[in-house]
């Protein structure tokens, strides 16, 4: 990996969700073999698929859909096993009453709405009036009866927002595991499968990069949260909490619920219910 032209196109979401999976890059010394691009989930999604990036996170409906061009590795994700505390629906009233309603989605990443969508409609028997906003709680809030929020503007929601608001936040991670009993994936990491064929050694590297990053990160999450805590609107006590309630690993359970989370609405959202998902080899 000492030539520029070689190295690994990587992508890197630029919420809190991913910064145990970066932290430790620079301290493991990998940092420098990789051309990292910072981006939404959404938009790194679309370069991977477009071949933009090589290796990089993408969200679970967009891997979903291309799942014959990607190789996910196994043992990291993002993902959850109960509460995410960054995917969630707050409303103004019961779930349950939500049906013909205004909800808001405050994100275009297909997988929390998706997720939500889902859930309501199955899990609540409601059929909501869903429209696309930027991710304003207070805002939303005037026009619509619920909301649906990722990312930090959901931890936002969840930690401070919501309870000042008086309204009812619903963790989508938590609510899928008392449904199914499962973990959640939101996001696969992935090798476009012609990149991994062409750069078998290499794509390899990068995996076990990311790997040790993310052990790195949570032997020492008090260092790494005590670092984030200095730019970001949370302390370190709420940033630990949360990179601890992540679930960064992609074994049987996730591959379980991702096979689950595709047979419920694979044929609504443009892939199989049986679509085969591929893992790197060791």
């Amino acid at each position: 990996m000492d030539n520029s032209r070689n190295r690994p196109r990587v992508g890197h979401i630029q919420f809190l969700n991913c910064l145990p999976l970066y932290w430790g890059l620079a301290r493991t010394g990998t940092l420098l073999d990789l051309e990292l691009t910072k981006d939404t989930p959404e938009k790194l999604s679309e370069r991977l698929v477009r071949g933009e990036l090589d290796i990089g996170p993408i969200t679970l409906v967009e891997f979903l859909k291309h799942a014959d061009e990607l190789v996910a590795f196994p043992d990291i994700a993002v993902g959850c096993d109960g509460p995410v505390m960054s995917c969630v629906i707050v409303s103004q009233v019961p779930l349950d009453r939500l049906d013909g309603a205004r909800v808001a989605l405050g994100s275009t990443s297909r997988t929390s709405v998706r997720l939500a969508q889902l859930l309501l409609a199955e899990r609540y028997g409601v059929n909501p009036d869903y429209y696309t906003c930027p991710p304003d709680l207070s805002l939303m809030m005037q026009e619509a009866e619920a909301a649906v929020l990722i990312g930090d503007a959901a931890l936002r929601a969840n930690l401070h927002e919501g309870p000042r608001y008086g309204l009812d936040v619903h963790d989508l991670g938590q609510l899928w595991k008392e449904w199914t009993g499962l973990p959640f994936v939101f996001a696969i990491w992935a090798a476009r499968r012609d990149y991994a064929e062409r750069e078998p050694l290499i794509t390899r590297k990068v995996h076990e990069a990311f790997l040790a990053s993310r052990d790195l990160s949570l032997e020492e999450v008090g260092k790494a949260a005590e670092q984030a805590a200095r730019w970001e609107a949370f302390d370190q006590e709420v940033l630990e909490r949360y990179f601890t309630t992540l679930d960064f690993s992609f074994g049987d359970p996730q591959v379980a619920a991702v096979a689950e989370f595709a047979r419920r609405v694979g044929p609504t959202t443009g892939f199989p219910a049986d679509v085969k998902v591929e893992l790197l080899r060791r």
